[in-house]
């Protein structure tokens, strides 16, 4: 026969990890995806930040210049931008 101690030591933790799987097995599947998804966000604003960084304040002044004049930016718009350009 298998000394008591045997159980304790060995199959009462294996049992409580399986409860434990079962209990919150799927609270960790959601944790995992909004873990996932929040550092999917980081990377593209690291990237869209990088982006941005490379062109100069004249590059930027120019795109917004000819967005202007294309009509897809209002003269508010504009302004607002250019400010924003300007003031960084």
């Amino acid at each position: 026969m298998l000394p008591l101690w045997v159980i304790f030591v060995i199959v009462l933790p294996f049992l409580g990890v399986f409860v434990y799987l079962i209990a919150r097995g799927s609270a960790m599947q959601e944790h995992r995806m909004d873990d996932a998804k929040a550092m999917d966000a980081a990377n593209k604003a690291y990237i869209r930040q990088a982006a941005d960084a490379g062109a100069s304040e004249a590059d930027q002044l120019d795109k917004l210049a000819s967005l202007h004049t294309s009509g897809k930016l209002t003269d508010d718009e504009y302004a607002a931008a250019k400010a924003k350009v300007i003031g960084s």
